[in-house]
């Protein structure tokens, strides 16, 4: 069982896109954690699975599943986020609930008390977007604001102060938002101009404005415009841009920014050195959708299959190897899944939405976080659910 005290970096949860991934509103159907994932049905009821320690299943217990289990006392759900031992949910009417771990004030109840069924998070409403890490979340409402809670020590909340707030606080100096991502100490969101902007956790450079340095509200991300989609990682954050082309940024340990350079490949740039602005991803075009994971980044291309690059410790690339020293510099493609419309990279595991409405996910179970029954790695994907 994963413990809530591994260090903050060991965390991310990320934002599932669909085809139009950097739309308002877009639903978030699959969302994957650092243990447990979460999926909503057709009927707007949400299931989860996998690690359960601080009741983020929401079933009301605090017993592990291996496969998926309904969360109970919510319905009319349009999106879902799975963060590090707690998860989001968004309902139609705007409102936003939550439930598990709540140490830092992450479910915004008035309390600092676990909770392992759904609780409304208090004082906001209108909201569009919703979006969890390892004790934050952050939420985009419909007129452009974003609002975020929970912890602050790296200033991820973008009030201008680095004080935990258990109730919603505004982001300052930002508008005009049209996406947000919270990742694992820092936050990324979109404007409708196409320009990235980040705040929070800044040590690898993951803010991409060129310095290592934290910051409390946001700063514009340098170098890159003409994006449609961002999401926020562990330590890196990455962007696509509606050219299709994947750009990246900030820790690069594992080689996820995919530039071919990094020590493990995240970047997908071919190498293993961190970038403290954006550097274009090796090897990928036609991209449509991307999500930002622990240490390893995922794509989803325009003909349906899916890319990753960076950490492959667990087998959370898909490509068939699962050995502790194997990673990717560049993008190389998920064996064995097609027909692809979302995908969402989580600590050491990947999951994948395909348009038949079946969930497959690969890599790390040792939570049961994969769904298929067993505390089983897999380096190639196997079925989980199906959402309809």
């Amino acid at each position: 069982m994963l413990k809530k005290k591994l260090l903050l970096l060991l965390l991310t949860s990320i934002l599932i896109f669909t085809l139009t991934g950097c739309t308002k509103g877009t639903t978030n159907i699959v969302s994957t954690g650092v243990g447990h994932t979460a999926a909503l049905k057709k009927d707007g009821t949400v299931w989860a699975w996998g690690d359960n320690e601080s009741g983020q299943l929401g079933d009301g217990t605090t017993t592990n599943s291996f496969t998926p289990v309904q969360v109970k006392g919510i319905s009319d759900v349009i999106a879902v986020s799975a963060g590090y031992v707690y998860t989001a949910a968004l309902k139609k009417d705007g409102t936003v609930w939550a439930w598990g771990d709540n140490e830092s004030g992450q479910l915004s109840d008035g309390t600092t008390t676990n909770s392992f069924t759904p609780v409304q998070v208090k004082g906001i409403r209108d909201v569009i977007a919703v979006s969890t890490e390892y004790a934050h979340t952050a939420a985009l409402k419909k007129d452009g604001t974003v609002w975020a809670w929970g912890d602050n020590k790296a200033g991820q909340l973008g009030d201008g102060t680095t004080t935990n707030s258990s109730t919603p606080v505004q982001v300052k100096g930002i508008r005009d938002v049209i996406a947000v991502s919270a990742g694992g100490g820092h936050t990324a969101a979109l404007k409708k101009d196409g320009t990235v902007w980040a705040w929070g956790w800044n040590e690898y450079g993951q803010l991409g404005d060129g310095t290592t340095t934290n910051s409390s509200t946001p700063v514009q991300v340098k170098g890159i415009s003409d994006v449609i989609a961002v999401s926020a990682g562990g330590g890196h954050t990455a962007a696509l841009k509606k050219d299709g082309t994947v750009w990246a940024w900030g820790w690069n340990g594992y080689g996820q920014l995919g530039d071919g350079t990094t020590r493990y490949g995240q970047f997908g740039d071919g190498t293993t050195t961190n970038s403290f602005t954006p550097i274009q991803v090796k090897g990928i075009s036609d991209v449509i959708a991307v999500s930002a994971g622990y240490a390893h980044t995922a794509a989803l291309k325009k003909d349906g299959t899916v890319w990753a690059w960076g950490w492959n410790g667990s087998g959370q690339l898909g490509d068939g190897t699962t050995t502790s020293t194997t990673y990717s510099f560049t993008p190389v493609q998920v064996k064995g899944i097609s027909d692809v419309i979302a995908v969402s990279a989580g600590y050491t595991y990947t999951a994948a939405l395909k348009k038949d409405g079946t969930v497959w996910a690969w890599g790390g179970n040792e939570s049961g976080q994969l769904g298929d029954g067993t505390t089983t790695n897999s380096s190639t994907p196997v079925q989980v659910f199906n959402v309809k």
